[in-house]
C-alpha cells in the first residue's frame, strides 16, 4: 500500500520549525524551500510574526491528552487555516490539490498545508502519531512515520542516550 506523502513533508516542516523557530523572514523563506515548498510572494515580517504565533497552537495539537482533543484542536486550525479543495496547475508544478486560496503570504500558506497535512498524516496513520521525545530532558516534538507507529523519541540520538542511562542504571544496581 502507498501511504500519501502529503501529510508527511508539511508535518516534517512544522516539526522543523518548532523545534528551532526561524529568527527572520528569510530565514522562515529558505527552510521552506528546503523542504520543498514553492514561494511566489515576498516574504515580510507579518509572516514571521503568523507563524510564530501558529507554532504553539500546532504543538497544543502534538500535547492534547485524547484523540478527541487532538481532533477539535486540529479542526480549528483547519478552520482557520484552510478551505475547500481545488485543482490547480502554477509554477509548472502540473496539476494538483490546493487546500487554501490564492495570494496569500507565505506564513498562511503553511498554515493550511500543515493542518491539511497533519490531519492526513494523524487520520492515515493513526491519532497517537504526534508526540514528544520520551527522553525527559528533551520533549522534542516529533511525528511517528515508522511503519509499526512505536516511535518513542525524536531522534536515534535520543533512543540511544536514554538506552545507555537505562544500561548504566542496571547495571549500577547490578553491582552496588
Amino acid at each position: 500500500m502507498q501511504q500519501n506523502p502529503y501529510g508527511e513533508d508539511p508535518v516534517r516542516l512544522i516539526l522543523d520549525l518548532a523545534a528551532t523557530p526561524p529568527c527572520s523572514p528569510g530565514e522562515f523563506a529558505e527552510r521552506c524551500v528546503a523542504a520543498g515548498m514553492v514561494i511566489d510572494r515576498p516574504v515580510g515580517d507579518e509572516d514571521l510574526a503568523e507563524i510564530l504565533e501558529f507554532i504553539p497552537r500546532w504543538l497544543a495539537v502534538v500535547d492534547a491528552g485524547t484523540p478527541e482533543r487532538r481532533a477539535a484542536l486540529l479542526n480549528e486550525l483547519l478552520t482557520s487555516s484552510s478551505t475547500h479543495p481545488r485543482l490547480t496547475d502554477h509554477a509548472d508544478g502540473g496539476w494538483h490539490i490546493h487546500y487554501r486560496a490564492d495570494g496569500l503570504g507565505l506564513a498562511s500558506v503553511v498554515r493550511a498545508v500543515v493542518s491539511v497535512g497533519t490531519a492526513l498524516h494523524l487520520t492515515g496513520r493513526g491519532m497517537d502519531r504526534l508526540s514528544r521525545c520520551a527522553l525527559a530532558e528533551c520533549g522534542r516534538a516529533y511525528g511517528d512515520f515508522t511503519r509499526g507507529g512505536r516511535q518513542r523519541y525524536c531522534s536515534h540520538a535520543c533512543a540511544n542516550r536514554d538506552a545507555v542511562r537505562r544500561f548504566r542504571a542496571r547495571r549500577a544496581a547490578q553491582h552496588p
